[in-house]
């Protein structure tokens, strides 16, 4: 499957970070992990912390799926309100499930600063405005469910997002202490860095075409005819596991993204600011760390990268058109667009634990908006399952729920 079009930025921005081989011999590891994204590097940097030979392998050059397309914006909030979701799952699964987005912001920052990463980790705040009369009154209503959990927020009048950020036609907003953005390209290239030093060994164009369940391990074949013994299998594939799993548990859907020119002077009052709507589908824009302004939405079905890819110019329109509705002055100088797949799930929650057709395996699947602290919250998760223990949000992301 092709997850992103042929011009993502971070891509371009960073160029060729690394290298890494195919693979050419057999192989034997406690852990094999597959997919070599942001969720793959977290999870081999968990492994390899406690002590697991770990191998990695990718059937594309590492980072060159769905998380060069990443808008990386790193939100506690999950796709679905709070509010929402406690009518799906519970009062106690909803709140747990976004502090484990919140914890797993927190837990970003450490890790970047413990290894010292390059990757532009920023605290940002969060606002998620109305964009429409009739949306303000469940948005207030979300409002006061997440402050009656303990989440630090604020209300915002429609003057006073006028006055902070200069947003015309809005209708009231959540504005959020707790967010960030962050380069997970480049994070996730700096965590292979350090952990191949410690051990962990990378195989990149290397695709796993079988596997043979055995009592304790599982015998995987490679498209070049090599195989790699391995006592457990982490599958961080992301949205390809739609064509490995074959029950319907995920809807693929296709986002649309454009980011400006360089111009530092144009939206200071964002820069340290994450801006969402109650859109649906939803607008969503960020600043980069070089000035420019990063925005993202149209989201539809994802039928095929074909398709997906010959309605850019299309999508850039309706995108600019939406940014125009509360930035009417404001003059968008359009530097690159792409488009990349996701995956939406009936609650908005991730896919973490064991699948029943699959041996002596876990997923660890982030999906929706909340991708990557979903998958942060997924290292700890694969932890306790490598020990035979079990997660309290397990229950909550299991398959079959």
């Amino acid at each position: 499957m092709n997850l992103k079009s042929n011009e993502p930025f971070w891509l371009l921005k960073n160029g060729l970070i690394a290298s890494y081989p195919s693979l050419k011999s057999n192989e034997e590891c406690d852990v094999l992990i597959v997919g070599g994204g942001i969720t793959g590097s977290l999870i081999a940097h968990q492994m390899v912390a406690e002590g697991y030979k770990t191998i990695l392998i990718d059937k594309r050059e590492i980072c060159n799926g769905s998380t060069s397309a990443t808008t990386s914006m790193l939100q506690y909030e999950i796709d679905i309100p709070l509010f929402d979701l406690i009518e799906k799952i519970g009062k106690k699964g909803a709140v747990r499930s976004y502090k484990a987005c919140s914890d797993a912001i927190d837990k970003i920052e450490k890790l970047s600063e413990k290894i010292k990463s390059n990757s532009g980790f920023k605290r940002k705040k969060s606002l998620y405005f109305a964009s429409g009369k009739k949306d303000s009154k469940w948005l207030k209503k979300e409002f006061e469910i997440r402050k009656s959990a303990g989440f630090d927020v604020k209300w915002l009048e429609s003057e006073e997002i006028v006055e902070q950020f200069g947003f015309e036609n809005t209708f009231g907003g959540i504005l959020s202490k707790q967010g960030a953005s962050i380069d997970a390209f480049k994070f996730s290239h700096e965590l292979f860095k350090l952990n191949i030093k410690k051990g962990l060994r990378i195989f990149d164009k290397t695709e796993m075409v079988n596997i043979e369940y055995h009592k304790g391990y599982n015998l995987v074949s490679t498209d070049q005819g090599y195989q790699i013994k391995a006592k457990k299998i982490i599958y961080c594939i992301g949205y390809e596991s739609k064509t490995l799993i074959k029950e319907n548990f995920v809807n693929l859907k296709s986002t649309y993204a454009a980011v400006s020119e360089i111009d530092k002077t144009k939206f200071k009052n964002i820069t340290s600011t994450l801006v969402w709507n109650t859109d649906k589908p939803y607008m969503y824009m960020r600043t980069t760390d070089d000035g420019r302004l990063l925005i993202g939405g149209g989201d539809e079905d994802f039928y095929n990268a074909e398709k997906r890819d010959a309605i850019l110019n299309k999508k850039e329109k309706e995108i600019l058109k939406n940014l125009k509705k509360i930035k009417p002055d404001y003059k968008f100088y359009t530097d690159f667009v792409w488009a990349g797949t996701f995956g939406e799930t009936k609650d908005g929650l991730p896919y973490i634990g064991e699948h029943e057709k699959f041996k002596n395996s876990y997923f660890v699947l982030g999906f929706g908006g909340n991708g990557i602290t979903f998958s942060v919250t997924g290292m700890e998760m694969a932890s306790l399952f490598m020990q035979g223990k079990k997660h309290p949000l397990s229950r909550y992301f299991k398959f079959g729920r």
